[in-house]
Formats: C-alpha cells, structure tokens, sequence
C-alpha cells in the first residue's frame, strides 16, 4: 500500500464558515475578550443546560481555576487517576494541593472508584477524575462516594466534550466540569477551554481570577457604554479567551453532534475490522452504555502475540505514511513526580500495563473510510506480514 499524503492520527474540522467568521472578526478590530466570546459561552449554556458557563484559555486555565474554588492549604489531597495528560496532577500543584493518585480499571481505562475510597483521608477536599478518551466515569457512583465523604468531584472533561453518562450530557449535572477545545478535542478553538459550575458563586470567584483579580471584562470596561476604571480584588491571572478562538467556537458546537457521530461510525469500523485479531486488547465498544464521544480509539497491543514492540510499531507505520498517537506516560513516573512523592515503577501496575501498550489511531470526522482502510492495512502489515 502506498499513500502519497501523511495521515495524521487527529486533524481539526475546520469549514467555510469559521474561516469567514474568524475574518470577520479580525475585521471588526475586537479580537481579544468580547462579544463572540460572549455568544459563544450563550451557546455552550444552552448546549449544556446550564447557566453558569465560563470559557478559558486552556482546559488547564480551566482547571486551576476549578482548583482556586477549594482554597487548598498544605497538605490537602485531591484524587486524581495515574494515567491523564500530566496537566491534571500540575494543576493540583499549582493550587496548592497535593495529588493522590489511583490506579485505572483495566476495562475503561478510567479511575478504578473502589481505589478511590481506599484513598480518602480526613486531608481530601476533592475527586478529579478524567474521562478518559471520551468515555465517562460512572457518575452515579462518584457522586455517591463524593456525597458520603463530603467532597467536591472536579470532572476533568477535556476528552469529554460530547459524552453522556447513562444519558446525560457531560456538563449538563454535578459540581465542576472542565473541557478542552485543543485542535485535537472533539471540536476546537485553537487554543481554549470552558468551565461548567453547579453554582454562581464559584463561577463568579473563577471569573475574577480568569482576568488578573480585575473587577470588570475588557468588554465591560472599553465598550462605548462603559468605564475604563476598575478594581483588583483578587492576584488574578491571564485565563481569558480570545474573540477570534471564539469565532471558531460558535461553529465547532453548532457542529458538534455530527462530528460525534462521524467518530461513532469510525470507532465501530474500527471495532469490527479488528474484532479477531489477538494482536490487539480493543477499547470497550460503540455499545457501551453511554455516548461514547470517541476522542481517541486505543487498541493495546499484546505483546506476546506481536512481531514488533509498540514502540517499534509507532515508529515503522510512519513509512506508510500514517501518525499513530501515543497517549500517555503514566503520570507517577515523570521525574517530578517520582521525586516530589516517592512513586516508583509498580505503584500502579494497570496504568502503567496500559502505557506500555497503547496507541492512538488516527480518528477525526473528515477522516475518510479510505484513510481508515489505510491504517487498517498498514497495520495488517506490520503485525501480520501480510
């Protein structure tokens, strides 16, 4: 097989009509905080259900602003899973907490919530759990655990945008969730994030500390109606989103839904044509009980049925012309961490059983079933000679 274009393993869906919007906004002169900003966190209210939407800079921005919520003094624990982008543990860091890992159940590659109770201490002031590669966390039963034990659960969503727990939509129920719109989410920004409060009140302490403590948005404050003067309340920071990423915004989630649904279609393909091959452990399938929103589809290679290793194999693809992923190192094992906390190979064997054999296809809604066929025959190949 041969292919005369590079396959990436995630690519963004941009159309005509961001183009034209995101002109028309450098054209305007407004470009920083401002009315697409505005209209697109009244588009993400009604696309969640929720009043109390705030968009952010990053899903990192996002989630140290969740964090600031706690007000977190030395030695306060929050409960993350060992296996996330290393953004999730930071961001405890930054607050001043101290992250708590847990291991992932083998089967959904998510927080194993039987650790989590092991975990909690009289020190605990939150859960954060992560909703791994698009698939939720059971909700019913982490909000269970949350309400016993008197904690807030902060729902790192940033592969989430799009998923539904036993029919609800990620966002649309519980405390605080977090969402990325980094180019290869589910939808983009650019750059970008939103956070999803329960209540005004933590979203209006969020919302001073996204801007540098000022009392008053940009907006606000240099509109033909308002008043260039303001207050500092707070040692703020520089969290806000852009008018021209919102530009983008407004489009990528009015066309969400069908995005989702082009990642289904794929990720069932997928499923299906990899069915019988003992090479590969798949990803819990389409079927699971929930929208699944497919931001990554992670086969782990098995290692005693492969000619070549996983990291041989990332690397080999490329001469086909095909990016593979790799999502991620777990966290426990970065030197910072090891160091700051003592973790050391073996702390938690299932993330890290799953770190090393995990890749990421490529997958992403203007992927065509030609491309696919592609991987998919890259991948016959390499692991099957043939």
């Amino acid at each position: 097989m041969t292919r005369t274009t590079f396959l990436p393993f995630a690519k963004p869906t941009i159309t005509d009509k961001e183009l034209n919007e995101v002109r028309d906004c450098l054209e305007s002169g407004w470009l920083t905080t401002g009315p697409r900003v505005e209209k697109f966190e009244a588009a993400l209210k009604a696309y969640f259900g929720r009043d109390h939407v705030m968009t952010v800079s990053s899903a990192t921005a996002g989630l140290h602003l969740a964090l600031l919520t706690l007000n977190l003094q030395p030695g306060d624990e929050v409960i993350t899973t060992a296996m996330t982008f290393v953004a999730t543990l930071n961001t405890i860091e930054h607050a001043g907490g101290r992250p708590v890992l847990v291991d992932i159940d083998p089967n959904t590659y998510n927080m194993d919530l039987n650790q989590v109770e092991r975990a909690i201490t009289p020190r605990t002031k939150a859960i954060m759990p992560v909703h791994y590669a698009g698939a939720p966390v059971d909700l019913d039963d982490l909000y269970a655990l949350a309400d016993k034990h008197n904690l807030t659960v902060i729902e790192d969503c940033a592969h989430a945008i799009g998923t539904e727990c036993k029919g609800k939509r990620l966002g649309s129920t519980g405390h605080i969730q977090v969402f990325s719109f980094h180019p290869n989410k589910n939808m983009t920004t650019g750059e970008g994030g939103c956070i999803v409060s329960h209540t005004k009140e933590a979203l209006d302490h969020m919302k001073i500390f996204r801007f540098h403590g000022i009392s008053k948005d940009s907006f606000n404050r240099f509109a033909k109606d308002g008043s260039p003067f303001y207050d500092v309340v707070a040692p703020g920071f520089k969290y806000n989103m852009m008018d021209i990423q919102a530009a983008l915004g407004i489009h990528q989630l009015a066309a969400l839904d069908g995005f989702i649904d082009r990642r289904n279609v794929l990720a069932r393909q997928y499923h299906a044509a990899f069915k019988d091959w003992d090479v590969f452990t798949l990803p819990q399938g389409p079927d699971f009980d929930h929208l699944h929103a497919w931001h990554l589809y992670i086969p782990l290679l098995n290692a005693d049925k492969s000619p070549v290793s996983r990291d041989t194999l990332l690397a080999r693809i490329k001469d086909y012309n095909i990016g593979l992923g790799f999502h991620y190192q777990a966290c426990h094992l970065f030197t910072y961490y090891k160091n700051a906390y003592g973790y050391k190979e073996g702390d938690f064997p299932h993330a890290e059983n799953f770190a090393q054999r995990a890749m990421s296809l490529p997958l992403f809604p203007t992927m065509t079933d030609a491309d696919q066929q592609d991987v998919i025959d890259a991948l016959q190949i390499i692991l099957k000679g043939s």
